[in-house]
């Protein structure tokens, strides 16, 4: 007989360790062991779960950001905005390539599947529906849901932590030239009821945990960005291609 895992701390940032660039820069975490084990670059944390309350159980906030300024190139033609508007530049943004799949579900909303990762002897499928919200100056995308799928053990874990993610993009021309400023924004909020984080205060857990995610956005939003607009030169290129 297969015991329930308690997932509690480590599931939500799998997503985030989880998470594929198109540059082919991956981080991964896979867990096993006894009653939890977290393998990740730091090494491996086992864990097992502890007898709480409810209103016991501990909530740690993680969070990370990255704001940085990039120079346009100059297609007056073709202003970014206008890419953003076509399927290219919305493919582009929500980084289409690292996703297993991503479903239209309305007018500005999607919904992106990120490959299956490991849990125990469990696959869960990380699920976030985002809203990209585009106006002649700027481009906001914002994950509304974040959830697993797969097994009824494994999406009982959704009801112990939240995610929100905001990726705001404005662009303006100045006395530099044309230039978009990029603000990323993320958190986590996580239950903790497994030893030995359940024994520990809550820095113990914050520290580590927002050093870890400050790292993987400051990796990953460059490269990502950079990448961003190499797709906009392209779809530049075809535009003049098809005149």
């Amino acid at each position: 007989m297969v015991r329930a895992p308690s997932f509690a701390c480590p599931p939500p940032m799998a997503i985030l360790l989880s998470a594929r660039s198109r540059h082919g820069c991956s981080t991964h975490a896979t867990f096993a062991a006894k009653g939890f084990s977290f393998r990740g670059g730091l090494g491996v944390i086992s864990m097992q779960r502890v007898g709480m309350s409810e209103s016991a159980t501990k909530t740690a906030n993680l969070s990370a950001s990255r704001k940085q300024v990039l120079q346009l190139p100059n297609y007056e033609q073709y202003p970014i905005s206008q890419f953003l508007s076509h399927p290219s530049g919305v493919q582009a943004i929500l980084n289409a390539r690292a996703l297993q799949s991503f479903q239209f579900l309305d007018a500005n909303t999607y919904r992106c599947t990120l490959p299956k990762i490991q849990l125990l002897n469990f696959e869960a499928t990380p699920v976030m529906d985002l809203r990209m919200t585009l106006t002649d100056t700027d481009c906001k995308v914002e994950m509304l849901s974040c959830k697993f799928e797969g097994s009824k053990v494994v999406e009982r874990q959704n009801n112990h932590f939240s995610a929100f993610m905001t990726n705001h993009m404005r662009w303006d021309t100045n006395d530099s030239g044309n230039t978009v400023e990029v603000d990323v924004k993320l958190g986590v909020t996580l239950e903790i009821f497994t030893l030995p984080f359940a024994l520990l205060p809550l820095s113990a857990v914050e520290v580590p945990g927002n050093a870890v995610m400050q790292a993987l956005v400051d990796r990953l939003v460059p490269l990502l960005v950079g990448q961003l607009l190499q797709d906009y030169e392209q779809w530049v290129r075809q535009q003049r291609e098809h005149l």
